[in-house]
């Protein structure tokens, strides 16, 4: 068994692969948390984002979404210039937008985990790489929710920040088939049907 290439010898890019990455969450507050921060990576590197987490989480009151929907003009200039957060004051709109349309969808589907979940029947797509380079960057389920969110007024979910994203909810998983995380190593469970994205 190994590991995927990816995070590197990076701490922090090990710590969320080993721990977050491709990990099924029907948690809306962490679902809500991840959309922010790969809205926010958008151009950047996923290690700079990380290393502001804890930052976000100060500024947002743990990504309560309620607050975020609430927040003044005021307070995200507040935010841009008393946190350590991405100063990209577009990306900071787009944190109140993407709160209040996901309120939208919490009283149109019950949950925001709902919502997500559906496009994929409810289930992760567990896909069986031999290498990173073999994940794809958008597949057609991306650039429909992509569409789709689009549509409801989110911001920052392009078709590869989407995919991204459902890397981050667990709704599919690109683990490399040998790395320790992918599903069938963590559940022992190699003989289940492959599914390739």
């Amino acid at each position: 068994m190994c590991y995927c290439l990816w995070p590197k010898d990076n701490p922090l890019l090990r710590a969320y692969h080993d721990s977050e990455w491709c990990v099924p969450s029907f948690n809306d507050s962490y679902l809500f948390e991840m959309l922010i921060l790969e809205g926010a990576q958008a151009g950047l590197s996923w290690h700079i984002v990380l290393s502001k987490r804890e930052e976000y989480k100060k500024a947002l009151r743990g990504f309560d979404i309620d607050f975020c929907a609430g927040i003044s003009d005021n307070e995200l200039l507040k935010i841009k210039e008393q946190y350590n957060v991405i100063k990209n004051m577009l990306k900071l709109k787009a944190i109140r937008g993407n709160a209040r349309a996901v309120q939208a969808i919490i009283r149109e589907f019950g949950s925001f985990s709902n919502y997500l979940w559906q496009f994929v029947g409810f289930k992760p797509i567990i896909n069986n790489w031999v290498s990173d380079s073999q994940a794809p960057v958008r597949t057609a389920v991306s650039e429909k929710i992509s569409a789709d969110m689009k549509k409801r007024g989110f911001a920052f979910v392009g078709p590869v920040i989407v995919y991204s994203y459902m890397q981050a909810a667990g709704m599919v998983d690109d683990h490399i088939k040998t790395c320790l995380f992918h599903t069938y190593n963590r559940t022992g469970e190699s003989e289940r049907e492959e599914h390739h994205g």
